[in-house]
């Protein structure tokens, strides 16, 4: 009876991995001819809206090929960052793009290879310059440090800035312009969005620059798609292998040719 019982329980165990093999999504994105690619748009230099309401960057532009890779249609969602998670779990979307890697996330999700590492860097309103050249300093109560809402910003200000005041925003784009105001000290998040916002913001900023903690960025999934990891870990390999990603990398972050579009 016992023997009987675990055939059929190894039996139905197999059946519901059929079932979720079958509507893998890899196999979903086949289907449908459309994959659709979650992000925030305002993450400079990888996903952004130009004057003409486009989406631009150096995450859109490998999107775009990776669609182009399979013939099938690019599909951009554009979410809020605090409900971004959620609407990869409910099928809204295929991918996530550009979301740093963290314990906390791989629980919700499956993470592939980092493509890039954007750890964390300052920016913090010029007064300070001359008595503030590291993130160490402003681990005082005396400062107030802002962030968004829900990135490796804010996480970054817990485990490292815990006695300074921390103000949150729903988008990096206010938190850094309370800095820019002066209505804030210092501003937390990845190094390349901190590198350009600086670059547009002459002499109301300054960054400082070393980066204090590693930021692996990676393209997150459905948990449990073994395959749809595999196509993505290779595909990878391949842009890396064949020079695309260096040709992308040169266009968003060795040129400032994209500012016009968005300013």
């Amino acid at each position: 009876m016992k023997t009987t019982l675990r055939l059929l329980l190894l039996g139905s165990s197999l059946g519901l991995f059929a079932a979720g093999a079958q509507g893998s999504t890899l196999e979903q994105i086949q289907r449908s001819g459309e994959f659709r690619f979650c992000f925030e748009s305002g993450y400079m230099p990888f996903e952004m809206t130009d004057k003409g309401g486009d989406f631009i960057g150096f995450d859109i532009d490998i999107a775009k090929a990776m669609a182009r890779s399979v013939n099938v249609k690019f599909v951009p969602v554009n979410t809020g960052w605090d409900g971004i998670i959620p609407a990869l779990q409910t099928n809204k979307c295929d991918l996530i793009l550009g979301m740093t890697v963290t314990p906390e996330r791989n629980l919700s999700v499956n993470f592939a290879d980092p493509y890039f590492d954007a750890g964390q860097t300052v920016l913090i309103r010029p007064a300070l310059a001359d008595g503030i050249d590291s993130y160490r300093q402003l681990n005082d109560e005396n400062y107030t440090v802002t962030a968004q809402l829900g990135t490796t910003g804010e996480y970054a200000i817990k485990r490292h800035l815990g006695r300074a005041k921390v103000r949150l925003f729903e988008s990096s784009a206010d938190a850094a312009q309370e800095v820019a105001n002066g209505r804030a000290d210092a501003f937390v998040y990845d190094i390349s969005y901190n590198a350009v916002y600086a670059a547009q913001n002459p002499g109301r900023l300054v960054h400082l620059d070393q980066a204090f903690t590693y930021g692996p960025l990676g393209w997150a999934v459905r948990k449990g798609d073994g395959d749809f990891l595999n196509f993505l870990n290779n595909y990878l390999r391949q842009i890396r292998e064949d020079g695309s990603y260096d040709r992308l990398y040169h266009k968003w972050f060795k040129s400032d040719a994209w500012l016009a579009r968005v300013q």
